[in-house]
């Protein structure tokens, strides 16, 4: 059986990548990160309910601090949109484009640039979100496929079919 993907590379499919990204290989390290930032954000909170204890002014140090966990916030609900935002201002030019096929021995993707030529084997997880199948390779570096653009059978059919071709499961990441 061959299946056939056309994924544009846009900012949805970014953010769906980076958010795969975060939640499957990334996941301790994301956590660690999550943790001290909260961290953070709460000894801001306490370092500035003294000042609060009658007249309150609002001081340049109390700002910062106030700012610096605002930031800190941001940074966190919006932190797979950033990294989308960062990865496709890295992109080739001629990358934003992917038409993939997949054959029993490897799958190729096809773009501006040229063709490409995978393995199955090189892939180290496979995550899926309501509209993509997101293949990831290490921590930095995956590839994504738009269920809208299946060619060839079904997302259920695809999904058997690459956990019997890399042995690995499909993890579902919202």
């Amino acid at each position: 059986m061959k299946f056939t993907f056309d994924t544009d590379y846009d900012q949805r499919a970014l953010t769906a990548m980076a958010r795969a990204l975060r939640k499957t290989l990334r996941r301790k390290s994301s956590r660690t990160t999550r943790f001290f930032g909260l961290l953070i954000v709460a000894l801001a909170a306490i370092l500035t309910i003294p000042a609060m204890d009658g007249d309150f002014t609002l001081t340049v140090n109390i700002a910062v601090t106030w700012l610096a966990a605002i930031v800190i916030l941001a940074v966190f609900l919006f932190e797979d949109s950033i990294n989308a935002y960062i990865a496709k201002r890295r992109m080739l030019l001629g990358t934003d484009s992917a038409k993939s096929s997949f054959m029993d021995d490897c799958y190729t993707s096809e773009t501006q640039v040229g063709l490409s030529e995978w393995k199955y084997d090189r892939i180290d997880a496979i995550a899926e979100t309501k509209r993509y199948f997101v293949f990831l390779f290490d921590r930095s570096h995956a590839q994504l496929y738009d269920k809208e653009s299946i060619g060839g059978g079904t997302a259920d059919e695809f999904r058997s079919f690459i956990e019997e071709k890399t042995g690995l499961p499909v993890e579902y990441v919202g």
